[in-house]
């Protein structure tokens, strides 16, 4: 009981607070925004037939309940809190009259594939070159690493996708251009390899930013520990290199490390927005693009649902393992 008082329920109590106030944000934000979904929606109905004025003004008072645009600011806002519970995000303007939790459905397998894949091997590569090129930092292939990596951190990531799309969708076509995977799905090899053959160039793009942060911050972790009591005595006692490399330096620069992964996994349910608009692979961040566009509240709203309470949740998560990997850590 202590340790829940004490320990957790702080904790729990700020991951509810972060969530609210999020989500609070996100239902405010759109609503500043100078176009309005419904009056869009009434301008391409008008100009393609001519409409009864009355009923206009029914299918308007529609849409908005449909939205939850209909009464005050602080009606919209109780509303949205009551259809929030029931799991009801609404239609989507662009997909009219398909849920928002469809859309994110459908998108969700694509970008969790996507992101997943990359992060996990940015990360791993990341850690693994950063705490060899530390240990070893001396050695000219350690130095030339370093200064590669540093070169390409700063590239901004838009440049870095579209010289990918240039090289090998156009002057070398051997990546499709658009879209997921073609073909439809199943376990079969055909669809496999189409998903992989779509995913290659978005993922490489992703990685090879990645890597370089990645790598960066482990080398300087682990030159840090170089001077280290536990290093020197480990080495004085001539244990071999890798063992003090993996269980003696780079042990001892996973906790930052360990919360970067946690909250880049957490960050994926927003979608990489940049990556999937250039590649138009169809994933969340393509379709929050598509939402911010076309002014879709509640396509907006549902994107950075997700994105709020998995950035959120992964830190309460890696909160409560730190004691796990820290011994130093302690709950009380």
């Amino acid at each position: 009981m202590n340790l829940f008082k004490s320990y957790i329920l702080p904790r729990l109590l700020q991951w509810v607070l972060v969530i609210f106030v999020g989500v609070t944000i996100t239902f405010i934000i759109p609503r500043l925004m100078p176009t309005d979904p419904v009056e869009q929606t009434l301008q391409r109905i008008s100009s393609n037939t001519t409409t009864d004025p009355r009923a206009i003004q029914e299918l308007k008072s529609a849409l908005e309940d449909m939205y939850g645009l209909q009464g005050s600011p602080v009606q919209q806002y109780f509303a949205f809190w009551s259809r929030l519970a029931r799991g009801d995000m609404g239609p989507s303007l662009g997909a009219f009259p398909t849920p928002v939790t469809t859309i994110l459905r459908n998108a969700l397998p694509w970008t969790v594939g996507l992101l997943l894949s990359s992060t996990l091997i940015s990360w791993l590569l990341g850690i693994f070159l950063g705490t060899l090129a530390g240990y070893y930092h001396r050695q000219v292939w350690s130095q030339v690493l370093d200064k590669v990596l540093i070169t390409i951190y700063p590239i901004p990531y838009a440049i870095l996708a579209l010289v990918l799309v240039i090289l090998f969708q156009y002057y070398l076509p051997i990546f499709p251009m658009v879209g997921g995977a073609t073909g439809q799905p199943s376990l079969s090899w055909d669809y496999i390899q189409s998903i992989f053959m779509h995913s290659f160039l978005p993922a490489l793009s992703l990685v090879i930013i990645s890597v370089a942060f990645r790598f960066i911050m482990a080398r300087v972790l682990a030159i840090t520990q170089l001077s280290s009591d536990h290093v020197t005595y480990a080495e004085a006692a001539g244990l071999p290199r890798r063992k003090i490399i993996f269980g003696y330096v780079m042990a001892n620069t996973m906790l930052p490390q360990i919360t970067d992964l946690a909250l880049s996994i957490g960050a994926m349910f927003e979608g990489a927005l940049i990556t999937e608009v250039i590649f138009s692979y169809p994933g969340i961040g393509y379709q929050l693009y598509t939402a911010i566009m076309q002014a879709d509240f509640n396509l907006i709203l549902g994107v950075t649902l997700f994105s709020i309470v998995g950035i959120a949740t992964a830190a309460l998560l890696i909160d409560l393992l730190y004691p796990l990997f820290d011994p130093r850590v302690r709950y009380r």
